[in-house]
């Protein structure tokens, strides 16, 4: 490791700094892009995966914590991206590394800069994760330019309008429809060893709320093929294409918000065969009569326990949200709830009681893991078949 790469000045001056809406200031040295932003400080709890996380559409308009504190060791692999671009607005470690890993092409730094995303480092996250579990989320300010001051960061962090009422979805969807992986190239195992891919006979419409691309390899490796869809995508399109099922994907901010996604959706139930994770499990839960509220501090990680009621087999799932279909607004002549976060009780999955439709609030296609929970693109499959 270099002198340069290390930058003592820079880690001992701490120039740059969190502010936060409470009018709290954590002052750290940047990395990744010289750049200052807005969003909705969040944490996870997860050990390995920054590049999935930085990577996941969902993260979009939030400012991702990594409580786990060496960040960075093993570098930035091409292969494992989720997306075509970064999506979080900021990323905030205790310790960035150099990487020392093989399948490494670039640093997180490096990553992030190309991205125009900034990076902080060098502060206590334990002492900022106590803080959004004891507060709830916070809207906060990344100052990485050195030209803001941190009155005026905690100015414009109170001053943004954050996530709540807000539409991310059609900012993070595709502009165009296209058919994920025709050649069957990038959905075996990344590379790593062959595994024979299963004959697509099954035609899958994917809504793209902020899709990640191990979903799609998921789906391909069920034996379906997946034509993605943009958000705004009607319904009446949608049936257009005689899909044997429609896939709602996960995706950022506010549920309530995404209206037409909601509408689309009413008119899908009991036309096609329908899966939801995620943000399409939360859509789903209000076009069948529920409601979302916002949770505290939000589910952000890959080790939440989460209970199958039919079966009583627990999950540790990966998880990223900040909102939950509140389970007292549900029909329960219409909706049964099927699964439940051990940690909180919170509503983790859903299935309409007459037609074929569930849904989970958490990520089964889990990339790097756990993988307690791919079983459940084949529930779609079997779901299918049995329509």
């Amino acid at each position: 490791m270099t002198t340069k790469s290390y930058n003592w000045q820079a880690r001992r001056e701490k120039k740059a700094f969190l502010a936060l809406a409470d009018g709290t200031v954590f002052r750290g040295h940047a990395f990744g892009a010289a750049v200052d932003v807005l969003g909705e400080v969040v944490f996870n709890t997860g050990m390995t995966g920054y590049q999935e996380i930085v990577t996941d559409p969902s993260y979009s308009g939030q400012l991702v914590t990594m409580t786990y504190t060496e960040i960075g060791n093993y570098g930035i692999s091409p292969e494992d991206a989720e997306a075509r671009q970064v999506f979080a607005n900021g990323f905030i470690v205790h310790s960035i590394n150099e990487p020392s890993n093989w399948r490494s092409t670039v640093s997180l730094s490096d990553y992030l800069k190309a991205a125009g995303v900034p990076g902080l480092a060098g502060i206590d996250t334990r002492a900022l994760t106590t803080k959004l579990r004891t507060c709830g989320t916070l809207k906060g300010f990344i100052c990485n330019t050195g030209s803001i001051t941190a009155e005026e960061g905690v100015k414009r962090a109170q001053e943004w309008a954050g996530l709540d009422g807000q539409d991310y979805a059609s900012k993070v969807s595709t502009d165009k429809p296209y058919v994920w992986d025709p050649d069957g190239r990038i959905s075996t195992s990344w590379g790593a060893a062959e595994c024979a891919l299963p004959k697509a006979d099954l035609k899958i419409v994917a809504y793209d709320f902020g899709i990640k691309w191990n979903i799609l390899r998921r789906l391909r490796q069920q034996g379906m093929q997946i034509t993605v869809v943009p958000a705004k995508t009607s319904a009446a399109e949608v049936l257009k294409m005689k899909p044997d099922g429609v896939f709602l994907s996960n995706g950022p901010a506010d549920p309530a918000a995404v209206t037409y996604a909601i509408d689309n959706i009413r008119q899908l139930i009991g036309k096609a065969p329908i899966m939801g994770i995620c943000l399409g499990h939360q859509l789903l839960g209000i076009a069948m009569g529920g409601k979302t509220r916002r949770l505290k501090f939000g589910h952000h990680g890959c080790n939440h326990p989460v209970m199958d009621l039919e079966t009583t087999k627990v999950e540790i799932t990966s998880q990223n949200h900040n909102y939950m279909v509140d389970q007292d607004t549900l029909d329960k002549s219409i909706v049964e709830v099927t699964h439940v976060n051990l940690n909180d009780n919170t509503v983790e999955g859903l299935r309409h009681r007459k037609e074929p439709v569930f849904c989970v609030q958490y990520h089964p296609e889990a990339s790097p893991g756990p993988h307690d929970s791919a079983y459940l693109f084949k529930r779609f499959r079997d779901l299918i078949a049995k329509a």
